[in-house]
């Protein structure tokens, strides 16, 4: 064919939305920066080294910015320490103060918190009420400039500025056509959030320390904010499904509406809101995010397997087996690998569980190997770079397998030391 857009080929995430970077310490969000991860801990603010040590584990994860609450006289005091205690532990990820209510008071009265922090959060549906709110608001901007802070104005549906939604729904009681309940609540959203960061701008803050969010829980409604939004402002936007939920939904409903959006061009950070099981590690939104934007071709993190669910052709679960070793052996070797090895992130992977796409897919990766099946010969074999390199046979498949594996990261990725 002389026009070769007939052709099949992979749909690239679209080309995405201008927008004002914004420094927070080292990191840049927008301005054509790549999607930043960001999480928050769960821990109480006012013990700092149980704050510490999650926000370590968070950043070790691979999450670009941590947020904590900032909710006490005590919590607000624990900030700094908090930051020694990271600083004594090697960790410089940027901390986010997440305030509401009482911001303006603590951020006054404790000066070497407003200094440790990296950014503040602000809700403009509850930063003040009456006619304290833009006195409070103006109160925490001046702050944020006295101290040089980016801000985050963030709005959310569970607490919307109630003199919005009252001023917009006399305007839409006028309308010849009014619109629905649904529509009034996004405006209402979208217009806290723009009317504030005008404010802002107003008082002194500059568009590139400005980032705002619009968050609700759920998907459609999330979708439709945002394709607004990025209609009206340049501003860098925050995204996330807010309260998404645990486990398979939380995952399910934010990778959904969180991929629209960024397939879009829309979106300069991310969170995944996702409950933990009780006393799981906190770090599973952080991962989440990091595949939702990895196998979006977005952005690599990490070497990624893909893994065959199986059939009656496989009826062995080794090759589960296998892929979770070679998972989990990836995870737990990145932190070094990373530091060690340029372009490692890169990697891909495949266990396949038999002959029909076992072969084929382990020649698509840099390393594949494909196991035996029910009724196949016991013997695995593996492909380097789409060659077949050798075949495995034995007891010991799993760890001959993890050390192909090492070598070729080793022989492969340059060596940032040298």
């Amino acid at each position: 064919m002389s026009d070769n857009s007939s052709s099949p080929r992979a749909a690239l995430p679209a080309q995405r939305r201008p927008s004002v970077g914004v420094k927070i310490g080292k990191i840049l969000v927008g301005g054509g920066a790549p999607i930043v991860v960001q999480s928050m801990t769960n821990t109480d603010t006012e013990d700092p080294a149980s704050t510490a040590r999650q926000i370590a584990e968070l950043a070790r994860a691979g999450s670009e910015l941590v947020r904590i609450t900032v909710n006490t006289p005590a919590a607000a005091a624990a900030v700094p320490r908090i930051r020694d205690k990271l600083e004594m532990m090697g960790v410089d990820v940027p901390i986010i103060g997440d305030f509401h209510y009482n911001g303006h008071q603590l951020l006054e009265a404790e000066p070497a918190c407003a200094e440790a922090l990296a950014k503040y959060r602000i809700n403009p549906g509850n930063v003040g009420f009456g006619k304290k709110k833009d006195s409070q608001f103006a109160s925490i901007i001046e702050m944020a400039l006295r101290y040089g802070k980016p801000v985050r104005i963030g709005a959310n549906w569970g607490s919307l500025d109630q003199s919005m939604v009252a001023t917009l729904m006399d305007e839409n009681h006028r309308r010849a056509e009014p619109w629905d309940a649904s529509h009034v609540a996004r405006e209402a959203l979208i217009r806290s959030a723009l009317d504030s960061a005008q404010r802002a701008e107003e008082i002194g803050l500059p568009r590139d320390r400005i980032i705002l969010s619009c968050k609700v829980s759920g998907v459609q409604e999330l979708i439709a904010v945002y394709r607004d939004i990025a209609h009206r402002c340049d501003y860098a936007l925050h995204l996330g499904l807010t309260e998404a939920g645990m486990g398979s939904k939380g995952i399910t409903a934010s990778a959904a509406a969180l991929a629209v959006l960024l397939q879009e061009g829309i979106g300069d950070t991310i969170r995944i809101s996702l409950t933990p099981e009780p006393g799981a590690s906190r770090t599973g939104e952080v991962i989440v995010a990091q595949e939702l934007l990895q196998t979006m071709g977005l952005r690599a993190f990490t070497p990624l397997v893909t893994a065959c669910p199986g059939c009656g052709r496989t009826t062995s679960e080794f090759f589960q087996e296998l892929a979770r070793t070679v998972q989990t052996h990836v995870r737990e070797q990145m932190p070094l690998w990373r530091v060690k090895y340029d372009g490692v992130e890169n990697l891909t992977l495949a266990v396949m569980g038999c002959v029909v796409n076992g072969p084929g897919e382990s020649k698509h990766a840099n390393i594949g190997i494909s196991l035996p099946g029910n009724g196949e010969a016991p013997s695995a074999p593996v492909f380097i770079d789409g060659e077949k390199a050798m075949t495995l046979r034995g007891d010991n498949i799993a760890g001959e397998f993890i050390g192909i594996l090492d070598n070729y990261v080793a022989t492969k990725y340059v060596s940032r030391a040298g």
